[in-house]
């Protein structure tokens, strides 16, 4: 398999800062893909947006329930990414009692789209969302990537056949 890079781009996220004071203890800190990427062993999954049935029922809860498997065999970070932004990611991890996967906001849709993997939800009133897939990245390069089937604008639905946790799990410890 020829390995391809991590998009290079720029993900706004919120950290937490506990020098500010106030019900709201977060600031603004741009993240680029090295930065989350290099010198890890990565699986981010992408969902198509936050508090959808699917994502909050199986997608997002089965990688959080399985992160100690995926941290046994050589995983550093386990990144849920959606277009949606910070805040409302934030509110999605703690409506799902998520305290280990990381979640990454990819807003504007930038990293989707340079993925391939971007796609008009307009039938739906979603705009623009990722399609559902999964990848396992070592340093910056997608070894294997689990791609959900039917892949186009409007499906009426996206199911989490390919891109689950289970799925991936298989992949690492068949490979590693």
């Amino acid at each position: 398999m020829t390995l391809k890079a991590v998009p290079d781009v720029v993900f706004h996220t919120r950290v937490r800062n506990d020098a500010l004071e106030g019900p709201n203890p977060f600031e603004w800190k741009d993240m680029t893909t090295s930065d989350l990427f290099g010198g890890k062993r990565v699986v981010l999954f992408a969902v198509p947006g936050a508090f959808t049935p699917a994502c909050s029922e199986s997608h997002l809860p089965g990688y959080e329930a399985n992160f100690d498997a995926f941290k046994a065999l050589g995983v550093t970070h386990v990144y849920c990414l959606s277009v949606n932004d910070a805040f409302v990611l934030r509110q999605w991890a703690l409506s799902r009692n998520i305290e280990r996967v990381i979640m990454l906001p990819d807003g504007n849709g930038d990293f989707s789209r340079m993925m391939g993997m971007l796609v008009k939800r307009t039938a739906q009133g979603m705009g623009y969302r990722s399609w559902r897939y999964s990848m396992f990245a070592v340093d910056g390069m997608i070894e294997k990537l689990f791609i959900e089937p039917g892949l186009q604008d409007n499906p009426g639905g996206v199911p989490v056949d390919r891109s689950d946790a289970e799925t991936m799990l298989g992949y690492l410890r068949s490979s590693h």
